[in-house]
């Protein structure tokens, strides 16, 4: 798997805002093949940092239920959240 095909988009919610200040952890959302040593390549590829430590995680997908039929709304997803080392910073996320 290509560097630049692991990484999909940047999770910005309130909850990944505030491990951003404190913790220096960014999350991402990445490819369901992609292990961790890709996405910890991925990102010092793309940003230009050091990875320290990287976490996985496949979110389930989100089910509707009308009667007696279930249907998928969304599928299921990995998010990774990615610590960096002391000083390192991706400009992208900083100043939202």
């Amino acid at each position: 798997m290509h560097v630049y095909e692991v990484l999909k988009r940047p999770v910005v919610t309130e909850k990944t805002m505030y491990e951003l200040h404190g913790q220096r952890k960014y999350v991402f959302e990445v490819d369901m093949r992609a292990n961790k040593l890709q996405i910890k390549d991925a990102v010092e590829t793309a940003f230009d940092v050091t990875v320290d430590k990287v976490h996985v995680m496949v979110m389930p997908a989100k089910t509707l239920t009308r009667g007696n039929r279930i249907r998928t709304r969304k599928p299921k997803w990995k998010k990774a959240v990615v610590t960096l080392v002391q000083g390192d910073s991706i400009q992208l996320f900083e100043g939202v």
